[in-house]
């Protein structure tokens, strides 16, 4: 069974989250704009306030424990957020890396000292934090990594190369996961640290996409020296540090209401055209964009399907899996839609005249091919599925 209704306490939230969005969002003439990729928008007035806004409910960390400035949200509470922030496309304010990711795995493993160091500057906004986990020859294999981490007195000396490291250029702090016992079983000699980018030997080089955008970065560690303070954990249980996070919500949701806004814009861009004579809609298009609508409903289904269990008490593992699998997958038959929509004109970039007004087809149809690989691979995914799912052996 899956849980489509609100009870009584998740109906009272959901308005008091529609109410704060209506006032500090919906409300506001100028909207915050984020970071993207290449690190254009976050530093300006509107996000500013935005962030002082959702920092003065707990709501830039919901579900952080009061005493570290978050709002020690349920599990439940944290969906119905994310729902009315996916639905009112409100952004995140502040860097992911250290909101989602290292902030709650400081509050569950970091020292007292961790915390009061990086948390405060992660909630201010102060500090932007990445991610120094895949490597060149160890992506979906993550235990593999050979980035090595040496003990020499008070301090570590790491030596190796991360990749596909989002925002690294802008970023102040990176977590890493470096080998720190190469004779003990490939999970078991990981640990992880807290860098500083400034930190001689820290080496930083922009990668750019088929879109032409960077964002993605190459980070080298050549004789990094990290001062023992910055273990996060026990030495050589980085792994199971990593894998570690606090009683979050795990159904992204927001990633299904986004592919039905996606689809939605497709439909009006459709309309639009067809109505202006520019181009005639065919039915099988028309039909593609129902299935898109559909899908997109399914994909909704899913995510309260994990949410549904979490509630129970229960821990969603290959149904979040397959809900990884299915809505990255419906990103990209969204976009090959849009591109049938939008025809030869269509492929053209940003920045031409011959672009469809008020669209970025290629670019949307571009950036969804990674989808597939980022987060955990199709791949993965469905040999989790296999498993630990359908009970079919390795």
């Amino acid at each position: 069974m899956v849980d489509l209704k609100d009870t009584v306490e998740e109906a009272g939230f959901r308005a008091e989250v529609r109410s704060f969005l209506d006032e500090n969002y919906h409300g506001v003439t100028e909207k915050p704009k984020p970071f993207d990729m290449e690190g254009s928008g976050g530093k300006n007035a509107a996000m500013e306030k935005w962030r002082i806004a959702l920092s003065e409910r707990g709501w830039l960390s919901p579900h952080w424990p009061k005493q570290y400035g978050g709002a020690d949200l349920t599990v439940t509470e944290q969906f119905v957020f994310n729902e009315e922030m996916a639905e009112a496309r409100a952004p995140l304010a502040g860097s992911y890396h250290g909101l989602q990711l290292i902030g709650p795995i400081i509050i569950l493993h970091g020292t007292e000292e961790q915390r009061k160091e990086h948390l405060p500057k992660i909630t201010s906004g102060d500090t932007i934090w990445c991610q120094g986990y895949s490597e060149p020859g160890s992506g979906s294999d993550l235990a593999s990594v050979q980035t090595r981490a040496v003990k020499d007195g008070d301090e570590y000396v790491i030596n190796g190369q991360k990749i596909w490291t989002s925002g690294a250029h802008n970023a102040d702090w990176i977590f890493v996961l470096a080998r720190t016992d190469p004779n003990a079983p490939k999970h078991r000699g990981i640990s992880m640290f807290l860098v500083d980018m400034k930190t001689p030997g820290v080496n930083v080089r922009k990668m750019y996409n088929m879109a032409n955008k960077y964002g993605l970065c190459e980070v080298f560690f050549e004789d990094v020296r990290v001062p023992a303070t910055g273990l996060l954990g026990e030495e050589n249980r980085g792994w199971y540090v990593s894998a570690s996070l606090l009683d979050f919500e795990r159904s992204n949701i927001g990633a299904a209401i986004g592919n039905r806004h996606s689809t939605l814009e497709l439909v009006n861009y459709a309309k639009r055209v067809q109505a202006e004579g520019v181009q005639v809609v065919s039915e099988e298009v028309k039909l593609e964009l129902a299935d898109r609508l559909v899908e997109a409903d399914i994909s909704r289904l899913l995510s309260y399907r994990v949410i549904t269990m979490q509630k129970r008490g229960l821990i969603p593992n290959y149904e979040a899996s397959v809900n990884k699998m299915y809505y990255s997958e419906l990103q990209q038959r969204i976009v090959r839609t849009g591109m049938k929509i939008g025809g030869m004109y269509g492929q053209m970039m940003e920045g031409s005249y011959l672009q469809p007004a008020g669209t970025n087809l290629a670019h949307n149809y571009i950036q969804a091919i990674p989808g597939t690989i980022a987060a955990g691979s199709s791949e993965i995914q469905r040999n989790i599925i296999a498993t630990r799912g359908l009970g079919l052996p390795r």
